[in-house]
């Protein structure tokens, strides 16, 4: 949502669309493009379930139906037509998530350029519940090497010993598709890649979530994340995730109460009212901290951003994280937004900065040590 387009395609600063639409909009997208009886169902799937309602909640009743009903009907379907149901919404979900990556220099890529821009002792591992191709594509944009637990040339298989292992050089880096992925595919008792964009099928795990969790690949790339935040000293930094996923957050939960020495830094877009999620987790686990755009939760403590005079030098340091998102609007913390987080990242290495004029190239290079120093260090003030 991030990177807006125009109608054809094209990178733009102001206006224009996202690339893909937040959950609410391929819902609606995803559902309206059924037709009949299919539609029907769904639509009282729909309802049924509310203002909790989306996309994968309906995929979840769906894939309920169609594994509990055997010839009985339920809103005009049986269990094969529910099974036809789940495949034509996974084709639709496809459609709507298989957009290219701009050509353009974008979120992605500059994200990339910091992940393989410094020699590394331990690899830097990307976790994501997001079915499309964006990733992959600014990896091999960028002739980065990256394994995302699928080995093989002809027909590359899911490799869930190698999930597990270490064996890989740093410059490696991991890709952990949570929720499955497009091009993802069942053959035989195997799962493989490669299959293109319309392999669609696999693109969200029948979801049942603690349940067929357990179930390969999911399994092992639950496992993965679990492993990574066990890891003395390990940090995980996210960017858009909501903390609505159960399954999600019962992994972060356990394992930050088993390690102390893990941190979890959650850089949420909207304000912290309306990340209430995200701040429940951070009450209770003093190790997760919540940086929202009007002020953050740090060692289990709310407060609101009341930045203060900068040091010498540090106007320009500042204008990389705090600022106004868009013209006209107030100074906010800029880094829930992908975009700005990952210029943040992708110039953290640059010695000399000068003041922008634009929201839009207002992230300018600083150490990001010295950015997360400063909100650490008493912003925000209880």
């Amino acid at each position: 949502m991030s990177l807006r387009v125009n109608d054809i395609g094209t990178l733009v600063s102001e206006g224009g669309r996202a690339l893909m639409p937040g959950v609410e909009e391929l819902t609606a997208q995803a559902i309206g493009a059924l037709t009949g009886q299919q539609k029907a169902a769904a639509e009282a799937i729909r309802a049924e379930l509310g203002a909790a309602a989306n996309i994968e909640s309906i995929l979840t009743r769906i894939r309920l139906l169609q594994q509990a009903l055997g010839p009985a009907q339920v809103h005009g379907l049986d269990s094969n037509g529910y099974m036809a149901l789940g495949m034509e919404v996974c084709r639709k979900i496809g459609e709507v998530v298989g957009a290219a990556l701009p050509k353009e220099r974008n979120a992605y890529t500059e994200l990339v350029s910091w992940v393989s821009g410094t020699l590394r002792a331990h690899a830097v591992e990307i976790f994501t519940t997001n079915y499309d191709l964006l990733f992959e594509e600014a990896f091999e944009r960028s002739r980065a090497s990256y394994f995302d637990g699928f080995t093989g040339g002809h027909l590359p298989f899911f490799d869930p010993v190698s999930v597990a292992s270490d064996d890989l050089p740093p410059r490696w880096s991991r890709l952990w598709k949570l929720h499955g992925s497009l091009g993802w595919a069942l053959e035989g008792d195997s799962v493989v890649r490669g299959r293109g964009r319309t392999a669609s099928q696999l693109v969200y795990p029948d979801h049942l979530k603690y349940e067929l969790t357990q179930k390969q690949p999911y399994s092992a790339l639950f496992e993965r994340l679990r492993q990574f935040l066990l890891t003395p000293d390990s940090i995980l930094l996210t960017s858009g995730f909501s903390f609505r996923d159960a399954h999600i957050c019962a992994v972060l939960d356990e394992a930050l109460a088993m390690n102390a020495n893990a941190s979890v830094m959650a850089f949420q877009y909207m304000p912290l009212a309306s990340e209430e999620p995200a701040c429940k987790l951070a009450y209770e686990r003093p190790n997760l901290s919540v940086y929202a755009s009007d002020g953050a939760v740090i060692g289990g403590v709310k407060g609101t951003w009341r930045p203060g005079d900068p040091p010498k030098n540090w106007e320009d340091i500042r204008a990389t994280f705090w600022g106004p998102r868009w013209p006209g609007e107030q100074s906010k913390f800029l880094l829930g937004d992908f975009a700005l987080l990952t210029r943040f990242c992708a110039l953290a290495q640059a010695t000399e900065m000068s003041a922008q004029e634009t929201p839009d190239a207002a992230v300018a290079g600083a150490p990001a040590a010295i950015a997360i120093a400063e909100a650490n260090a008493g912003e925000p003030k209880a």
